[in-house]
């Protein structure tokens, strides 16, 4: 952002005190509700005494998070926006809430473990849960630094005068100083109290989302002059309230088909097999209360419809009154911030510091969670059970103050990968999509009867990922790194598939041309990519097609 762009408006002296009374108000409860922390499961599992309510509650906070609150209300009120993205969570995530909570928790529940990666590891052998652990910690970093990245434009948007005068002073850019804040304060909340504290703040900050986006809307409505009834009939003939789109076209994200076909099974991995949401329902008792925790979390797409409601007061408040030439400019040059320019100018003191502090605070809940659970199965995949509980205990707070560090550092290298993305809802929503089929390819092999060891999952797992990108990215740099990736895999074969067969050798060389000729050819009329919901899709038919012929029990069974 230029630095001669100032906002009308900014933050009054009662914004900054709601905004730390809200942040303290929240860190002691979190404290005071996790009690004492002796032990792992009390850290990482709550000592399995959380209630259902505050866990579900938890889980609309996680999925909510920063990305719906800002980046929604952009893509309802942009030109040619409309509710269609609500099918999405409508069709496809109430599938595949159902199939978590009567066909995977079941199985959770049958021993005490610690994450979705112990299950899979007992079913396919130890090696197979640093696999799971890998792909979790690459797509919890890239899903959840897009987050990050997305608060930090809020943040310095609203704060940008205040931001420029600390740049004078430390000569920090505004953007890396507000990517460091957010970073701060989830680590101190994730170091207090574990997952205990994680889920009793997030239970605290969903109230806060409401009440900011309920401030938000009966605001908008004061300052339309007809109100929200005429505003919603214009937006009714501007096609902004089409809800359903039954269009068969596959480089649309959000129609009927995909919610259908293709989103109810990507969301299972999110639900189901990602550590930061099952972290969260083993909290609970028992399988009862867990299911109740993730069928509740259906009213996540209440939330939704009111942050698209948002949308559709910005499109009719900017038809009507405008921004500043600053808040314009800004706009223009990145149409996500819409919702921060109309923060900052727009909204009443009082008002403003709460809804900034729902922002704020919507990142900090989905980053506590991610460092709980990168912290939980890193501890796991490599040597928990080999070390006293008072040093795995310290061991696990060292971890979320490194992986803390290092989504900073990712969510400030986002910015240079946004560009390429229609809006940032899409981008955070596709940057776990690259790990979350492989992800789920693991579990599918796990559960089903098909007679393999795991063996083929550590070539299948990276392969799903090339895979992916080979169907996103089309440039000749893209064939350059494909390439390379497939000559590192070569490499590795020769050296670490030492006694595998030529049969083996022959389905590996044919999945990784299979990449080379999907990145060469595999675009869509008019240079289209297939969207977002795919890539779990994909990833997970790469994944447990290779992961299957792979898999040393194919060598194995024919000599018996």
């Amino acid at each position: 952002m230029t630095n001669d762009l100032f906002l009308e408006g900014g933050l009054g002296p009662l914004d900054l005190a709601i905004m730390a009374g809200v942040l303290l108000a929240v860190t002691w409860l979190g404290h005071s509700r996790a009690g004492p922390q002796k032990n792992l499961s009390d850290f990482f599992l709550g000592g399995r005494r959380l209630p259902w309510w505050a866990v579900s509650a938890s889980i609309v906070a996680t999925e909510i998070s920063a990305v719906t609150f800002v980046s929604l209300p952009s893509v309802v009120a942009r030109d040619g926006g409309n509710l269609t993205y609500l099918q999405i969570g409508l069709f496809g995530s109430l599938v595949a809430r159902a199939i978590v909570g009567f066909v995977l928790l079941p199985a959770y529940y049958e021993k005490q473990i610690y994450s979705p990666y112990d299950y899979v590891a007992r079913k396919l052998g130890p090696g197979s849960r640093q696999v799971t652990t890998a792909l979790f910690t690459v797509g919890g970093i890239l899903g959840q630094s897009a987050r990050v990245y997305l608060t930090a434009v809020v943040v310095e948007v609203v704060l940008h005068a205040e931001l420029l005068q600390v740049q004078a002073v430390t000569g920090i850019s505004p953007f890396v100083f507000a990517v460091g804040a957010i970073c701060v304060i989830s680590i101190l909340w994730t170091q207090m109290g574990g997952v205990a504290t994680v889920v009793w703040t997030d239970a605290a900050l969903f109230c806060l989302f409401l009440l900011g986006i309920g401030a938000t809307l009966w605001f908008i409505g004061t300052e339309l002059s007809e109100g929200w009834g005429v505003a919603l009939s214009e937006a009714r003939e501007a096609g902004k309230l089409q809800l359903i789109d039954t269009s068969w076209d596959p480089a649309k994200a959000y129609t009927l088909p995909v919610a259908f076909l293709v989103a109810s099974w990507g969301q299972v991995g999110p639900y189901g097999t990602d550590q930061m949401m099952v972290q969260r329902l083993l909290c609970c008792p028992d399988v009862r209360a867990a299911r109740k925790a993730i069928l509740w979390s259906i009213v996540a797409m209440g939330v939704t419809l009111l942050v698209s409601l948002v949308g559709i007061g910005l499109w009719a408040y900017s038809r009507e009154h405008g921004f500043s030439p600053a808040g314009q400019a800004m706009i223009a040059e990145k149409p996500d911030r819409i919702f921060p320019v109309f923060i900052a100018e727009v909204l009443p003191h009082g008002i403003k510091g709460l809804v900034l502090a729902g922002a704020f605070a919507a990142a900090v809940s989905s980053l506590d969670s991610i460092l709980a659970a990168l912290s939980q199965t890193t501890l796991a995949a490599w040597g928990r059970d080999h070390l006293e509980p008072a040093r795995a205990l310290s061991l696990s707070r060292r971890l979320v103050l490194v992986y803390g560090i290092l989504l900073g550092l990712t969510a400030v290298g986002i910015q240079f990968v946004a560009p390429y993305y229609a809006s940032l809802l899409d981008l955070a929503l596709a940057m776990a999509g690259y790990t979350g089929g492989a992800l789920l390819a693991a579990f599918i092999l796990a559960f089903t009867p098909l007679r393999v060891d795991g063996s083929g999952l550590a070539w299948s797992a990276p392969l799903s990922l090339l895979a992916v990108f080979a169907m996103v990215w089309h440039e000749p740099w893209a064939e350059g790194v494909v390439l390379g990736c497939a000559g590192l895999f070569a490499v590795l074969w020769m050296v670490r598939a030492k006694g595998r067969g030529p049969r083996a050798a022959f389905v590996m060389a044919l999945g990784l041309l299979g990449c080379w000729l999907l990145t060469c050819y595999g675009q869509l009329p008019g240079e289209k990519s297939l969207p977002w919901p795919w890539y779990t899709p994909v990833g997970t038919l790469v994944a447990v097609a290779f992961g299957w012929a792979l898999d040393r029990q194919r060598e194995v069974l024919p000599a018996a």
